[in-house]
Formats: C-alpha cells, structure tokens, sequence
C-alpha cells in the first residue's frame, strides 16, 4: 500500500509543519557522532569551514559509502544510491562523466539562454493572470517554470509533467513510498532514459542529450549505464532544486518577507542578490534522521574541526547549520536578504561534486522573482500558512499547492 497520502499531504491527523524558513538550524559545533535510521553511525559536521572540508578533501567520498561492505545508510534506497550515478562516482572518472555536461552550465553557457527562460517567466505569469486571482501557483507556476526551462534543454518539449513528478517524487523519497514502488518507478524512469538515448543516437539535435551523446562517443569510456542514469539523473536535478526554492521562497516573501517584495521588483540585481540569501537561508528539506545532510565516507583517517575520524566513517556534511553559521554569516532574512554573502553558500554543495545546473537555478530563481514581484505587486497567501499542503517524506520540502490572490 502506498504511503503517498500520508507523505505528501496534509491529510487527517497528520500535524501541520512550519515553513522550512522557519525550521531552527542545527547549532554550528565541533564534529558529532550520531545514528542514521539504519543504525548506522555517522558524524554530523556542521560548521561552514569543516563542511567545506568535507565536500573538497579527497579522503572523503561517496563511491565509499557503497563499495562492498558499506554500512546501510537507508532503510528504502532511492536514486541518490545508484552507484552507475555521477553522484556516487568520484576521481577521474567522475571528472570524465562531468566534463561531458558541464559545458552546457557554465555561466557563460546558462547567460545565453537567459532570455529565453524570462520569456518564459512572462508567459506562465501572462496564463496565470489570465486565468484569474485567487490562483494555485506551485501549478501554474513554480512547478512549471524549471520543468519548462530543463524539458527545452534536454528537446524534451513534450515531456508529460505529471508522469515527471511522479518519477522524481518516488526517486528522491524518504518515506514516502515503499522499496517496490521505488523500484518499479525508477524502472520506467530509466527505460525512458534509454529511450531517449536511443532517438538522439538515431536522430542528433543541438539539445544536451545529443551533445552528451557526442562527448561521450568521443571519451569512449563511458558505459551505457552511466549514460542513461546522467539522462535521468538530470531530467530530475534539473528541476526538482528550483522548483523547491522558489515554492519555500514564495512561502517567505509573501508572508515573513512582504515589506522586501517591492524592492525585489525594482531590478535584478535586487533580486540576484535576494536569490542568494534564500538559497543559503531556506533549507531545501527537513534536516532528519534519514536525510542528515550530504554523506560522505571517510577513505583514511581524517581531522575535521580538531576531531579525529577515523577511516571507513560515515560522515554528514550539514550544509544548512553551515549555512546559518553566526561565525560566518550575520543578521537574518529581514536584515540581510539584499546584502552580498559573506562566504558562499553550501546549498549546491562544494568541491568535486558541486551542483551541475547550480547557475541555471540562480538564473531562473533571479528572474522568476523579479519579474513575479513587478508584474503582481500586490500578489499575497491565500490561505493561512498553517494549512499549506506540504511535499511530504521526500528529500526535498515545498508545497503541493500554495493558494494566492491579487
């Protein structure tokens, strides 16, 4: 039986949660030890220095946590535990599996395609004006922007959003879903994947997909696995960050933060910097057992913050206590949020594995926010924040709907 109701609705009897902008982070310290659901040990690391450390120090890494004899770090995998994912792969060949995409998001690369994704943040606000206030805007508008803007990328034009959430929710669930729900999603996600592959291969284009296929002929080390698991796995990044921080975000400025919306109308670099704040600020999930933070295994002994780990650890970077650590960061959302950052944020990670499609976010949060906030000044929650309906038991936290009015 599916737990989807349970985990991704507010139905009956399940308590009502905060907005994640209001979740207190963990209190920045030295190095922990603590348990993964699983019983696992594992260190929660939490200042932004040690954090750092730990997402660019060589003797940590992921392909560690699923090499033979790894201890269990859920209780229900999902697609962050493919071992065939750029994301478990380290070293070289995790730099040659990068250099195959990562020319399409470089600043330079996302600056090109800027606008285009304004024209379509023009567009979803046009419909959605037209169709009239009140209106729920995580489906007319934060969910469609990035599947939109990732679906063109890819020539994924007809990509149906439905049967994508329904892959990407199951892929990255915690709780959610049972193990064969999981298992039988992730199948047909990556059978689509493989289709894909197949018609560029028969029928190239200027789209990433084809681009990917073309370096990857050229690099003739990489495996049809990793192939296909790059294709889905991006199809889901490519969407799933944005979506989720610009939902958080609305959820923010149009209750904690009205008296910033009309500055953020005023110009884009207002908004560019208002943009960096609520990706450091606002968590993109619960910080829980089962999702502690970004995980990491220690490949020898290793000092972290003045305490020795020793080889084979599990380790937790916790990027959001990083992220709100008073020795780095001052001031809050309301003192802070058109202010440069005092040190970068660790919300799209650090070092080797830093977020592909990071600038690609930035630029669709920055506009999405800028052009929402001019051409509806006097946008305002339709609805109480307690009875927001939440994503629920997934990696990720937004709303399922959230009910506005003009």
């Amino acid at each position: 039986m599916s737990a989807e109701n349970s985990a991704t609705g507010a139905g009956p009897g399940t308590a009502p949660l905060v907005p994640l902008h209001c979740l207190r982070a963990m209190e920045p310290g030295p190095p922990r030890l603590a348990a993964l659901m699983t019983g696992t040990p594992v260190w929660l690391v939490s200042r932004h220095a040690d954090v750092r450390q730990v997402l660019t120090d060589p003797r940590l890494n992921r392909a560690a946590l699923h090499a033979p004899g790894a201890p269990p770090l859920k209780l229900i995998p999902n697609i962050l535990d493919d071992p065939q994912s750029i994301l478990n792969i380290d070293g070289a060949e995790h730099q040659r599996l990068r250099r195959t995409v990562q020319r399409a998001f470089t600043p330079r690369a996302i600056a090109r395609w800027r606008p285009w994704v304004a024209s379509v943040v023009e567009s979803l606000i046009d419909e959605l004006i037209d169709r009239g206030s009140p209106a729920d805007i995580v489906a007319g508008y934060t969910r469609r922007l990035p599947i939109a803007v990732i679906s063109r990328l890819m020539g994924l034009d007809h990509l149906d959003g439905k049967r994508l959430g329904h892959w990407s929710d199951h892929a990255l669930s915690t709780t959610a879903f049972t193990a064969e729900e999981i298992r039988a999603a992730l199948r047909e996600f990556t059978a689509f994947g493989a289709e894909v592959i197949a018609e560029r291969r028969a029928d190239p284009g200027e789209d990433l997909v084809s681009s990917l296929l073309a370096a990857a002929a050229e690099d003739g080390t990489i495996t049809e696995p990793q192939l296909v698991a790059l294709v889905v796995g991006l199809v889901v990044a490519g969407h799933e960050t944005t979506m989720t921080s610009l939902g958080n975000a609305l959820v923010y400025l149009l209750e904690d933060g009205r008296d910033a919306w009309r500055r953020l109308a005023s110009d884009e670099a207002s908004a560019a910097a208002a943009t960096e704040q609520l990706l450091r600020a606002v968590p993109l999930g619960d910080a829980v057992d089962h999702n502690p933070g970004l995980l990491r295994r220690t490949v020898e002994d290793v000092e972290i913050g003045g305490v020795a780990i020793p080889s084979g650890s599990v380790v937790a970077a916790v990027t959001n206590a990083a992220n709100h650590d008073p020795e780095v960061f001052t001031g809050d959302l309301v003192t802070e949020l058109f202010s440069p950052l005092a040190a970068p944020l660790l919300t799209f990670g650090a070092g080797p594995h830093h977020c592909l499609g990071a600038w690609l976010a930035r630029t669709e949060l920055e506009l999405a926010l800028h052009r929402l906030a001019r051409r509806l000044p006097a946008l305002r929650l339709d609805e109480p924040v307690e009875g927001i309906d939440w994503r629920r038991g997934l990696v990720t936290r937004s709303p399922n709907t959230l009910r506005v009015a003009w």
